[in-house]
């Protein structure tokens, strides 16, 4: 897909995967506006780029998308640069780590706005001048999480997806008495994200949007450390190889792509498996080390 001269909007471009997506879509000739909320890091990621790419316009717009309202905010500022989107890349995400008995109310709501309402309203802000132009792309960055509770109605379908993961995940947390770390949250929102946009791949078929889920599984990123807990270790790929199964799969025609040989098994295999047996693997996996 020729991105040349397009201008892309990367949420969560700080570092990891997002960064990445910066690197590799400069290399492309794209220009870009940076989001995440570390000013500093942003920065210093667009002198990078400017360095190795003068003939790039870069801005960076340092904003919390967990808040309420942000996502609008967002909007007007980049409309004040003077940049019209035709790539958006919605990286940005968090996970707590840990039974959802324990966890403060305010911060999984402050996820749920992240990881699933800001994502929605960003979409809806970029997608009608996407079609209405025949060009552009929406990847939504989802996860192997979204394949199992960790536990044309696009967005009543994934709310649908969230509740049916969120309590799946929650029934086995809170079976017996002994507290065992899960992400009930976090994989409900990726579930969100997953059946948002393979919806929206459908709805848009024809228009000439590309739109796409990509599902790394555990990725040698800061999401780990900014849980508090050390978990996955094992098996994780880099955000480069994570990033370059996405823009392989630009070209081609599939809503959803997952990165790696082993988490496509394991995605693959959560759909021949009983769900009762898929809770008891998953809650394995997540358990800290």
């Amino acid at each position: 897909m020729d991105l040349k001269n397009d201008t892309a909007l990367i949420t969560g471009s700080s570092g990891g995967i997002g960064e990445e997506f910066a690197v590799q879509l400069a290399r492309r000739g794209v220009n870009l506006v940076l989001v995440a909320r570390r000013a500093d890091k942003l920065s210093a990621l667009r002198d990078r780029l400017l360095e190795t790419h003068p003939g790039l316009q870069v801005d960076v717009v340092a904003a919390d998308l967990a808040v309420p309202g942000s996502a609008a905010e967002l909007a007007s500022k980049v409309a004040d640069l003077g940049r019209r989107v035709d790539v958006l890349v919605n990286n940005a995400g968090v996970g707590l780590h840990g039974d959802f008995v324990g966890q403060d109310v305010a911060t999984n709501a402050a996820q749920v706005q992240l990881n699933c309402v800001t994502l929605t309203e960003l979409t809806g802000i970029y997608l009608p001048a996407m079609t209405k132009a025949r060009h552009g792309v929406v990847l939504n960055v989802a996860s192997t999480a979204s394949f199992q509770p960790t536990p044309g109605m696009a967005v009543y379908g994934a709310t649908k997806a969230y509740v049916l993961s969120f309590t799946e995940a929650l029934w086995k947390e809170t079976k017996g008495f002994q507290p065992t770390p899960g992400m009930a949250v976090y994989g409900a929102t990726k579930a969100y994200v997953l059946s948002f946009t393979e919806a929206l791949w459908k709805e848009t078929k024809g228009s000439g949007v590309r739109v796409l889920a990509l599902c790394p599984g555990a990725t040698d990123t800061e999401f780990f450390a900014r849980t508090g807990e050390e978990f996955l270790t094992s098996g994780r790929q880099t955000s480069k190889q994570v990033v370059d199964v996405a823009m392989a799969a630009l070209d081609k025609s599939t809503p959803t792509v997952v990165s790696g040989l082993a988490n496509t098994l394991l995605a693959t295999g959560y759909r021949f498996t009983p769900r009762r047996v898929m809770l008891e693997v998953s809650q394995r996996l997540l358990k800290a080390n």
